[in-house]
């Protein structure tokens, strides 16, 4: 389940470049290398993180997707090989990291989260994923396995023109794209629980409808403070003065900011729902409690005459009429169950009822 607010796993006073991993620590590490042109295609996974080093004095596209950051050896050793600031690599480690971009001339570095809901219990979790796009290689580094990557690597596969004979910042840009793409798959899963969320407010309002209601309020919120950002830096990427960012990939980076404003619109729509859905519940609530209140009272008002008639014909006097006639009991009955339901009838035209 992701967090609003967590502790730092920093220790205070750690000199700046530090590769430090901080975060939940995983069993998965797994190191993916995927290099190409447009002839040649070759995906293999390796063991050890010097196994990728030859592929970077080639001419074609490397793309190495290493998973598991708390494998910081490899992170360095493949940082130190392409010349990546140690700061960078502290980032890349640090799954606290904020979302952003950054431009080291040689190389252009995006911190980003991803999110998915977990197979069991489908919560919510957030992933820290780092990007390097150099020139002719491409460095993501996940916290653990998944297949968010697949479709690029699918149009890698199928041999797409533009996928195979553009250069890394492309890559980059499909990356990124993907990444975008599941915010949306994560929003409509976030949409249906809260139509059906809806619903059952309207139907029944529960205690335990309130407390989903603010988990989802703040899965929202952690979405919010990790996409918002991105409004500010993709643009940034169409406009860097750099070499490592052609004019036709520019194009292309313009799309995803288009996308990305649609993803932030979505999650300001997402926000208000949710707000008019906790005023629905109290306000759903409080009809409930004044139908009851309301039951409450004409059952009262019913009774009031009924218990009025009770109690002269229950006084200790010596002398009333009634008392001694043989019909007097049913006829006060009678009277009694007579006035009963005249009013509930009344009740019932006046639609009280």
């Amino acid at each position: 389940m992701v967090k609003l607010f967590k502790k730092s796993g920093r220790k205070p006073g750690s000199a700046p470049g530090t590769i430090t991993h901080i975060g939940k620590k995983t069993n998965v590490s797994k190191i993916q290398i995927v290099d190409f042109d447009k002839r040649e295609l070759l995906e293999k996974e390796v063991k050890n993180i010097e196994d990728c080093f030859p592929f970077f004095d080639n001419p074609t596209i490397t793309w190495v997707n290493i998973v598991g950051l708390h494998d910081v050896k490899s992170i360095e050793k493949i940082g130190m090989r392409l010349g990546v600031h140690p700061l960078v690599l502290e980032d890349i480690a640090n799954t606290d990291q904020h979302p952003k971009v950054e431009d080291y001339d040689e190389f252009i570095f995006v911190a980003l989260k991803m999110f998915r809901f977990e197979n069991i219990n489908n919560e919510l979790e957030m992933e820290h994923l780092s990007i390097v796009c150099g020139k002719n290689y491409i460095l993501s580094f996940m916290e653990s396995i998944d297949d968010v990557f697949e479709p690029v690597c699918v149009r890698i596969r199928e041999g797409r023109k533009t996928m195979r004979e553009s250069k890394s910042d492309y890559l980059m840009y499909a990356l990124l794209d993907a990444i975008v793409d599941n915010y949306f798959i994560v929003l409509e899963n976030i949409g249906e629980k809260i139509e059906d969320l809806e619903k059952k407010i309207v139907q029944s309002p529960k205690p335990s409808l309130l407390n989903r209601l603010h988990k989802l309020q703040d899965e929202m919120l952690v979405i919010q403070k990790s996409v918002l950002p991105l409004r500010k830096f993709i643009p940034t990427l169409e406009h860097l003065k750099t070499p490592l960012i052609s004019t036709s990939s520019a194009i292309f980076f313009r799309d995803l900011s288009d996308h990305i404003v649609q993803i932030t619109d979505t999650i300001d729509a997402t926000n208000n729902k949710l707000s008019t859905m906790n005023n629905l519940y109290l306000s759903v609530l409080n009809h409930k409690t004044n139908e009851a209140m309301k039951i409450l009272a004409l059952i009262a008002t019913i009774f009031i005459p009924v218990t009025f008639l009770a109690g002269v014909y229950g006084m200790n006097f010596e002398f009333m009429p009634e008392l001694s006639s043989p019909l007097g009991y049913p006829i006060v009955l009678g009277v009694m169950i007579g006035i009963g339901i005249s009013m509930v009838v009344y009740f019932k035209k006046k639609k009280l009822l």
